[in-house]
């Protein structure tokens, strides 16, 4: 490959801010600009005397159109879009395709006690035997069991995800994508297709045929449409990448042989890439998912809290007037005694948004450990449980799976954060990886590649272009493993 190719744009969506990336492949690398970032963040709306959180869709379709046009502006007409999110948020839409409503955002409480109704219907060992889909209650299929019987539902007539709600204002296509469409709860694993069983059992338990509302699933790296007219894009062809974002991050993602990744970013992505699912009792019994990625793999993986409970904290920091820059931070976590305090980043009153100091605070005091007194003793904490939990999930991955693990490669914005990454390699025993920070949107780009024919070869092309493009950093295992079993026993689920 020694010309340059043509200009390839990623819309990539993340828990707090949303973003245009610019892309061209030039003798075998991948050069990048960002061309546009608008913000994201779930918006609480009064309902029925309780609020409820919202996607504010309508602020992400203007910040995408008009980073598009100015991609479009800067660096000359667009040979193709792609656009990742996060899993399992959908839109609805009526017989003339006009959105009802604005979507629910999936930290939004209103499908509390709906996995257990579900399990009435459908026991949660014979869902994982077809979806090999984690139990969340976030889950696609457990929103549209709280949905059912509203107007929106009474009145849908089709059912798109959001990186493809968004596709659909972009080029008329209604479609579902793959990687997404295995977030759902609502996918057969093993066909790639909607499941009958669990649509019956959807059916049964709300009174509604979901299977109406769906999209047919197309795989990644499909060329689905073109641009509209009228919105400065002519000759745009929109591509159906690997659009949940942790697809797109592990395509990215430049591994050989026996290694881990961990998609660390808002939420951490904790696996290891398989040929086929691995639909056990016991990998259900452990939390683990199955999610469909970019060239026929499966992503074997847990769900991991990630860095929100940093991010919470800065945010109650910053409005307590208290200095919250990330590398201050970092600086003041390093010089912090280690494993001091460690929690369980999982526990579901981490979940929501608000005051997580505080509420890591509560936890110490329930485990008996010395409650963080400072900015720097709480990061520590975090990043420590952190590294606790990715030491759990890589363990368990690599059991469950049968695969030896060797390496652990990072990617997403935990890439960047250099005292994570030793600790992730402090508390697993394994070398780490860094890089790319910015994965999704490599891999958004990479894939778009393959669809319009410049770039040949699949996964494999994929990251020789990343290894060319990116520089890596190498973080050697060092420190006690002793002291890590132990404060595993100072957390309790």
């Amino acid at each position: 490959m020694t010309s340059r190719h043509g200009v390839l744009a990623a819309v990539d969506l993340g828990a707090s801010s949303g973003r245009v990336v610019a892309g061209r492949l030039n003798q075998g690398r991948l050069e990048t600009t960002e061309v546009a970032r608008f913000p994201n963040g779930p918006v609480a709306v009064p309902a029925g005397g309780t609020e409820h959180l919202h996607t504010d869709v309508l602020g992400l379709w203007s910040g995408i159109r008009d980073g598009l046009r100015a991609a479009a502006h800067a660096h000359g007409p667009l040979t193709s879009v792609g656009i990742d999110t996060w899993g399992v948020d959908y839109g609805l839409l009526d017989a003339d395709g006009t959105l009802l409503g604005t979507p629910f955002h999936y930290r939004d409480a209103r499908t509390a006690g709906l996995p257990e109704r579900f399990a009435r219907v459908l026991a949660p060992a014979d869902h994982y035997r077809h979806t090999g889909t984690q139990t969340q209650p976030f889950n696609t299929v457990f929103q549209l069991a709280a949905a059912a019987g509203t107007a929106q539902a009474r009145y849908a007539e089709r059912l798109l995800l959001l990186p493809d709600l968004l596709g659909h204002w972009l080029t008329g296509a209604s479609f579902t994508e793959r990687t997404n469409a295995s977030t759902t709860g609502l996918l057969d694993i093993t066909t790639g297709d909607w499941s009958p069983r669990v649509l019956d059992a959807l059916t049964r338990l709300t009174g509604q045929d979901v299977k109406r509302l769906l999209a047919e699933v197309v795989a990644p790296a499909s060329v689905v449409g073109e641009a509209r007219p009228g919105l400065g894009l002519d000759g745009a062809r929109l591509v159906a990448v690997g659009s949940h974002d942790t697809a797109s991050a592990v395509a990215a993602t430049p591994m050989e042989g026996d290694a881990a990744y961990i998609s660390s970013g808002t939420w951490s992505l904790v696996g290891v890439e398989l040929a086929a699912p691995v639909l056990t009792e016991a990998a259900r019994a452990a939390d683990f998912t199955n999610e469909l990625g970019v060239d026929g793999t499966v992503r074997f993986l847990r769900n991991v809290a990630g860095l929100w409970l940093l991010q919470q904290s800065r945010r109650t920091w910053q409005e307590a007037g208290l200095t919250a820059g990330l590398p201050e931070l970092l600086a003041a976590a390093g010089r912090a005694p280690g494993l001091r305090t460690v929690v369980d980043v999982d526990d579901p009153v981490f979940a929501p948004p608000g005051d997580m100091p505080a509420r890591i605070a509560e936890a110490a005091r329930r485990t008996g450990q010395p409650v963080p007194e400072d900015p720097g003793a709480v990061t520590r904490c975090i990043l420590d449980s952190l590294a606790l939990a990715y030491r759990q999930a890589v363990h368990a991955a690599a059991e469950l799976s049968g695969r030896d693990v060797g390496t652990i490669h990072v990617v997403g914005g935990g890439a960047r954060n250099h005292l994570l990454c030793r600790l992730t390699a402090d508390a697993t025993g394994l070398p780490v990886v860094a890089g790319p920070a910015e994965g999704t949107a490599i891999g958004n780009l990479l894939t778009q590649a393959l669809a319009v024919g410049e770039l040949h070869g699949g996964l494999t092309a994929v990251r020789d272009v990343v290894r060319a493009s990116t520089p890596l950093t190498r973080w050697e295992p060092a420190g006690s493993d002793l002291a890590w079993q132990q404060a595993a026993t100072r957390v309790q689920p």
